[in-house]
């Protein structure tokens, strides 16, 4: 008996769940919500897109175009659905990336550099983009490489500052994994500058983040330039 009320208390529970997803696709395939924070990632991640596919549709109009017209009539759609890719690190944070270590005994500087990466400048919504170079001090425990460029895309994929990713970056390895230390260097170039305003094409912005010992060792903060070598 007790085998026949399990058997049915699973199926039950089973279908309630299948029920759960049914309605969380549906509610996403209409655009009221992105699943990029709910498997892996940590956070529930909410973008309204009739609310921007209308807003796009002014800015269509309000520029002297015609939103219905064949090229654009889909634009609107097209950007919400892009906006829930390049905006999905809103309201996230690094914890729940960086959360997986493992335990060393040693204490040697671990680099990873060349980490590419896309952002959307706060002030104007148009792109910055480059390469983030990271060093760290183990304190006990490292992370998995990838989970670094994951934590590099968790705070680039947002409306945001160079110089607070730059710091965002490095106060999230120097706190998740109590780190002796912490150097993020980020280099990007900005269509802010590129394309608009001063047309500086092929300028580049430099920012650093130091955190711990090499904030405060000049030695440990020379090794650190020297691993990652950028001129």
């Amino acid at each position: 008996m007790r085998q026949v009320l399990a058997g049915r208390e699973f199926a039950a529970r089973r279908k309630i769940l299948g029920f759960a997803i049914h309605l969380l696709h549906s509610a996403a395939t209409k655009g009221l919500f992105s699943f990029s924070g709910i498997f892996g990632r940590g956070v529930f991640f909410m973008i309204d897109n009739e609310k921007i596919k209308a807003a796009y549709r002014l800015i269509l109009e309000a520029i002297g175009e015609d939103p219905n017209r064949e090229g654009l009539k889909d634009t609107p759609d097209r950007i919400a659905r892009m906006y829930q890719e390049i905006f999905s690190g809103v309201n996230e944070t690094a914890e729940t990336v960086l959360s997986k270590t493992f335990k060393i005994e040693n204490s040697s500087m671990v680099v990873e550099k060349d980490i590419s990466f896309y952002s959307m400048c706060e002030h104007h919504l148009l792109p910055f983009f480059g390469k983030v170079h990271i060093a760290y001090i183990p304190n006990g425990k490292v992370v998995g490489l990838s989970k670094l460029a994951r934590a590099v895309e968790v705070y680039a994929k947002r409306p945001q500052l160079q110089e607070r990713l730059t710091d965002q970056i490095a106060e999230a390895i120097y706190t998740s994994l109590a780190s002796s230390g912490v150097l993020v260097i980020i280099e990007a170039e900005h269509l802010c500058m590129n394309m608009r305003g001063i047309k500086k094409t092929g300028s580049k912005t430099k920012t650093v983040a130091y955190k711990g010992i090499l904030k405060d060792d000049l030695s440990m903060r020379s090794e650190a330039y020297s691993l990652i070598a950028i001129s």
